[in-house]
């Protein structure tokens, strides 16, 4: 049974919908009662991917509201909260139940609650003599969003920035360290799983790893503890690996252009929740949803933007195929005479005909969705060279540097002006050495061009500090809070291989080449340094590889701090698919960036290092 992120995180969305009863058979909460559901903002974006609005009238639920909003009261109602454990929702908590807006409070909160928030409700309620509508208060354990099967995002806004910000202290640092391990523990809450977790040494990936495996054996030690139903199958059980990773161990995979579906359609149109809108033919926008309700996304998403277009043409034609059968089988015979046998005949092909209707309404729902994205898709790529921009990129990474002309060519050629930046930037990554003067050559046509240098500084800066750095001492090393190394807890050789893949045109990822070697389980040179945590051994056997590690592993969860994209998932999913027999990955990350939204932080960076020339920032995005 491989794990399924969505569909647990939906099971427990739908039991609490059910006011945390058991759910029937069905697999819907009971509809006989009727109830309210009250949300914020965070936790509307984790219901939206999961259930529909038109969904949710199944479990019961006739109105919802945001907790903010101004609300009536209603009578008789059981009300559903489900928030963030924070100040403010608390407040407006205590405010709805003391104003007795509903006969019942079910409160669900989407992490575990501070006690001192706790007290706060529970004093808040008694003073206004309302303690008594409150049935029931949950830990949820649900504070991430699920986006696909085997994808997740902690919504952890600017973590990348927070965490090399040079000016945050210490305190500033625990905080969201705190922060993303209280996510990963929801996620295997869920999954309810205690993993093995793997990281490499040094820098926000090994603080998150140890923060985690204290945090797990804490809660271990607790008697109704979230992960205790893995007892009795655990023999035969194979734990997953947990693999956490930071966003510098490879940055290009960040900023690069990619040519694939999936994160085309995120990188140029802007897919936020599996929703996006673009323009309609007829003018206006559409918007649309793309995840596995979708079959045409679900199958074509890692394929490379020409062969969708194929699939899309392909599709089409087998549609009209079917669609004058169904007209020619329902046409009946002109000139036959007409006799009994005919009509038993005629009958039951039109009851076919009527039967396949829907199938075929929808068949070109999604063909007709997928053409008008694919025509905006191609505007864009035309318009703006893309094609190009992946190739040279590609290039780039895989022969460590570009001849001056081609690439001074692509800084003055097609492209916004935030292509133009990304590829300045894959070109400071890609090069063994940087030469001077070709780098002053590229941010002369940046500025030129009215771009904000700042990122493209902060990289060339950070590479070259990484070069000394290589060479430092240990006892510098360790220092966490100088931001260089905060930076490169790894080799930027790491980022730079560039390394022929198993797919034709493809470089495989060093994520995803690491991934594989941690789940093969083997002896290997690239990640005989990493550490290990067993939040179920004794404490003395973690931190060092030990063989318990036994290989190769079926499941792994890879997390990526600092912010992920589709071009990653797309990768360890074909990584997945790939392997004998097939394994299951699942990705997540701080928060899922388009290119355009990482380089963004990266600008802040130089800026907050004096780097860059004084042209206005927001120009990078035109």
């Amino acid at each position: 049974m491989a794990l399924n992120l969505r569909q647990k995180q939906t099971e427990c969305i739908i039991r609490m919908l059910n006011l945390n009863q058991p759910v029937n058979p069905t697999g819907t909460a009971n509809e006989e009662v009727y109830k309210i559901l009250i949300y914020d903002k965070f936790c509307q974006n984790i219901l939206s991917p999961l259930i529909h609005v038109k969904d949710l009238r199944k479990h019961g639920v006739t109105l919802y509201f945001l907790i903010d909003k101004d609300r009536k009261p209603v009578n008789d109602v059981p009300a559903v909260y489900f928030v963030q454990p924070n100040q403010s929702n608390i407040q407006r908590i205590v405010a709805d139940a003391s104003r007795s807006l509903y006969d019942s409070f079910y409160l669900n909160f989407s992490s575990s609650v501070p006690r001192p928030l706790l007290e706060d409700l529970a004093s808040g309620t008694l003073n206004s003599d309302s303690i008594h509508r409150i049935s029931k208060v949950h830990d949820q354990y649900l504070e991430f969003v699920t986006l696909e099967d085997n994808l997740f995002s902690l919504s952890q806004k600017s973590t990348y920035l927070q965490l090399n910000d040079p000016s945050a202290g210490d305190k500033e640092i625990e905080d969201i360290i705190e922060r993303v391990v209280s996510g990963l523990f929801c996620v295997l809450a869920t999954l309810a799983v205690v993993p093995i977790i793997r990281c490499p040494r040094g820098g926000p990936a090994e603080m998150v790893a140890s923060a985690l495996d204290q945090k797990l054996r804490d809660h271990l030690l607790s008697k109704n503890n979230l992960f205790s139903e893995g007892g009795s199958f655990a023999s035969s059980f194979q734990r997953p690996l947990l693999c956490i990773f930071d966003r510098n161990f490879e940055l290009s995979a960040a900023i690069q252009h990619d040519f694939r579906y999936r994160p085309l359609v995120h990188d140029i149109l802007g897919l936020k929740l599996n929703r996006l809108s673009v323009p309609g033919e007829k003018g206006g926008m559409k918007s649309y949803e793309l995840d596995s309700s979708d079959p045409f996304w679900t199958a074509n998403g890692s394929l490379e933007f020409p062969e969708v277009a194929v699939e899309i043409e392909t599709q089409l034609n087998t549609y009209k195929k079917d669609v004058d059968e169904v007209n020619r089988r329902t046409g009946g015979n002109a000139g036959a005479e007409f006799d009994g046998t005919d009509l038993m005949g005629n009958t039951k092909h039109l009851m076919n005909a009527v039967n396949s209707l829907p199938e075929l309404t929808e068949r070109k729902q999604v063909i007709d969705k997928h053409t008008n994205i694919a025509t905006v898709l191609l505007g864009q790529i035309k318009e703006r060279s893309l094609d190009a921009y992946v190739k040279k990129e590609n290039d780039m990474m895989d022969r460590g540097g570009i001849d001056r002309s081609e690439l001074l060519a692509v800084l003055k050629g097609k492209g916004t002006k935030m292509d133009k930046l990304r590829f300045a930037i894959t070109y400071v990554i890609s090069s063994e050495t940087i030469n001077p003067a070709e780098a002053e050559a590229v941010e002369a046509a940046l500025i030129e061009s009215e771009i904000d240098t700042s990122a493209f500084q902060y990289v060339k800066k950070i590479k070259s500090l990484n070069v000394s750095l290589t060479s430092a001492n240990a006892a510098s090393r360790n220092n966490i809070v100088d931001w260089a190394e905060k930076l490169y807890g790894q080799s930027i050789s790491a980022v730079t291989a560039g390394v022929k893949n198993l797919l034709s045109s493809d470089r495989q990822l060093a994520l995803t080449r690491t991934v594989e070697a941690l789940m093969e389980g083997k002896p290997n040179p690239e990640i005989d340094s990493y550490l290990v945590f067993d939040p179920r051994a004794p404490k003395s056997s973690s931190g060092s590889s030990s063989s318990h590690l036994k290989g190769p592993f079926k499941e792994a969860v890879v997390f990526m701090i600092g912010g992920g994209n589709y071009v990653e998932y797309g990768s360890l999913q074909d990584l997945a698919k790939h392997q004998q027999p097939v394994k299951n990955v699942i990705y997540g990350t701080t928060e899922i960036l388009t290119g355009m939204e990482f380089v963004e932080q990266l600008s802040q960076l130089g800026h907050k290092m004096g780097l860059g020339n004084p042209v206005a920032t927001s120009s990078t995005t035109h």
